[in-house]
């Protein structure tokens, strides 16, 4: 995907060191448990950490990368520490901050390539920590705990607020959304959810809520206000402020490209108010149904190559942000720094005001596989998606689902439906199914070609059709598994009808290994895939093997030689879910 960029502030409230697998960290991160629950002295009595005094011309030096927004409290603290010589160890600590947008540095270390060149990573939210995990290269961040929290709502020039009933009216982000998108007089605008932590966690929160309130109907309303969203989207949240009307009069307010909300942090519209003035200054809605935290994450990078002197430095640094002094940079800098209710000096400099529901409990934070199907709906969503299904209809999809009471099609089926309704009328879906010699010689048979879902068809429209279709997809007595053929034969169809502007790709459902013996061989059909294959008309491979017989290995080696991915089930109800992942993973490296 093309745009995308990154929000910069988030913490969660004190910090919360996690304890860690390897012998030296554990013993760090007890004493740094220590440090935080019972304060500094209690490290000094375990002569852990020293806390002042002479430097004895030694000086630890430690490199941190930091989100762009925390960047500037963090270097504060840096200055701080270094004019006091604040040591570890008897040695000083001299800490040099640069500021990286998140997602950047994420992309970065879930290669696993290289020596990054910094020890510290403090993005804007743990979610990042997550993205790094996707490229299996956990062991590479080590969370420490996290410094600071920010929450997530939605910032308004006051006369839009004042229309809206700011302060006193309340609303859940559904209903705040929907009133911030109606007509051309108020427009809503967002950083890119692929790129920013405020933007994902305000998607994920949004499309939840639009769900839990929407019943049956929830995927598609959620659907719909990503899709509206994406055309007001900024690559960053500095760059989301940029488009923000720049005084009351008309011209600035009717000028199109002008937004008067914006979905950003308090820390965010803390920073704006402080030199924005009255007139221009913004006011926040902090939705009723919970505001998401950024949290940032205290992060050690590949900490089994620290010394333990960079270590100890590395927490010795961190530590400084949970005493008096440390906690008022933070603040200073707009960030909340404890459990405890924000000041109402900081909520108010940013925006808020009773009866917001500013105080409230944070909520808890989107799971994991949360935030990957919203990411796998943004991606289908801005950019339109073109996707070609292909389902087993082997004699096996009959067989029962251990402890469903429902065969493997049955609940395939149902996961797919499930799926359909997250695609806008803007998308193309199509279907073919696959057993053996099911079309004379051919192991296929194409059932819905690939259109635009919204497109008339008869008395329906081609969402009608695959709808149908998937309804009736059935197991073929006597059916075996004719893969290879079918995928070979559905790849060059999907490559050569390649629809420019849209996220094209290629989902086989399969639950079982070839079991055709006329067929190509499995290193035959990897190199006509291969050589298919064409980085610049991208049309990854999405094989989800289904069940216990179905061989992971090998529809992996078949999808990854097309750039994309394979993935197995033992449950088809997870299906839908694997889908919206592999596109978001597919759409991260378009």
């Amino acid at each position: 995907m093309g745009r995308h960029s990154l929000p910069d502030e988030y913490g969660t409230d004190a910090p919360d060191p996690r304890p860690h697998t390897r012998g030296r960290t554990v013993a760090i991160a007890a004493a740094l448990v220590l440090t935080v629950a019972a304060g500094t002295a209690v490290a000094a009595r375990s002569d852990l950490l020293s806390f002042g005094g002479s430097c004895h011309d030694d000086t630890v030096e430690l490199d941190v990368v930091a989100a762009p927004a925390i960047a500037p409290a963090l270097r504060a603290a840096a200055d701080d520490a270094r004019e006091k010589e604040v040591t570890s160890d008897g040695a000083c600590i001299d800490v040099r901050v640069t500021a990286r947008d998140s997602y950047k540095v994420a992309d970065e270390l879930r290669t696993g390539q290289g020596d990054p060149g910094y020890d510290v990573w403090v993005p804007d939210s743990e979610l990042w920590l997550q993205r790094v995990g996707l490229g299996g290269k956990q062991d590479r961040v080590s969370p420490a705990g996290n410094i600071a929290s920010s929450p997530v709502g939605m910032a308004m020039v006051p006369a839009a607020s004042e229309n809206l009933g700011w302060p006193e009216k309340t609303y859940s982000w559904p209903e705040l959304t929907g009133a911030a998108m109606q007509g051309d007089k108020l427009r809503l605008g967002a950083a890119d959810p692929a790129r920013s932590a405020t933007g994902l966690l305000a998607l994920a929160k949004l499309s939840a809520s639009a769900k839990k309130s929407g019943g049956k109907d929830g995927d598609t309303q959620a659907a719909g206000m990503a899709k509206a969203l994406s055309a007001r989207t900024s690559d960053s949240d500095s760059q989301l402020l940029d488009t923000l009307a720049r005084d009351s009069s008309g011209t600035e307010q009717g000028n199109p490209r002008r937004n008067q909300a914006l979905i950003l942090s308090e820390q965010a519209a803390f920073k704006h108010n402080a030199s924005a003035g009255e007139e221009n200054s913004l006011d926040m809605f902090y939705p009723k149904d919970g505001s998401p935290r950024l949290d940032y994450p205290y992060t050690l990078v590949q900490e089994d190559e620290l010394s333990t002197d960079q270590s100890r430095a590395a927490l010795r640094f961190m530590t400084l942000f949970s005493d008096e002094e440390g906690r008022a940079i933070l603040e200073k800098h707009g960030f909340r720094t404890g459990a405890e209710a924000p000041s109402e000096k900081l909520v108010t400099a940013a925006g808020g005001r009773t009866p917001q529901p500013y105080d409230d409990e944070a909520i808890e934070p989107p799971s994991e596989k949360d935030l990957q199907e919203t990411l796998g709906m943004w991606t289908i969503t801005v950019q339109s998606a073109r996707l070609s299904t292909v389902v087993d209809v082997s004699d096996s999809m009959g067989e029962l689902v251990p402890g469903r009471g429902q065969t493997r099609m049955e609940v395939t089926k149902s996961s797919l439906l499930q799926a359909l309704a997250g695609f806008t009328d803007e998308d193309e879906i199509g279907l073919w199914e696959f057993a053996t010699l099911l079309d004379g010689e051919r192991d296929y048979r194409k059932l819905v070609p690939t259109e635009r879902l919204g497109d008339r068809k008869g008395d329906g429209t081609q969402r009608d059709k695959v709808s149908e279709a998937f309804s009736d997809l059935a197991p073929i007595p006597g059916g075996a598994t004719g893969l290879y053929d079918t995928t070979l034969a559905a790849y060059k169809e999907a490559t050569s009808t390649y629809a420019r502007g849209k996220f094209n790709a290629l989902v086989v459902l399969t639950d079982g290994a070839n079991q055709d013996p006329g067929s190509l061989s499995r290193s035959n059909l990897i190199a006509q895939l291969e050589n298919l294959s064409d980085p610049k008309r991208p049309v990854p491979l999405i094989a989800i093997a289904v069940g216990p017989n179905a061989d992971k290995e090998e529809v992996k080696q078949i999808a990854e030689a097309t750039g994309g991915s394979g993935h197995q089930v033992d449950d088809p109800a997870q299906i839908h879910a694997v889908i919206l992942k592999a596109i978001m993973e597919a759409g991260s490296h378009g």
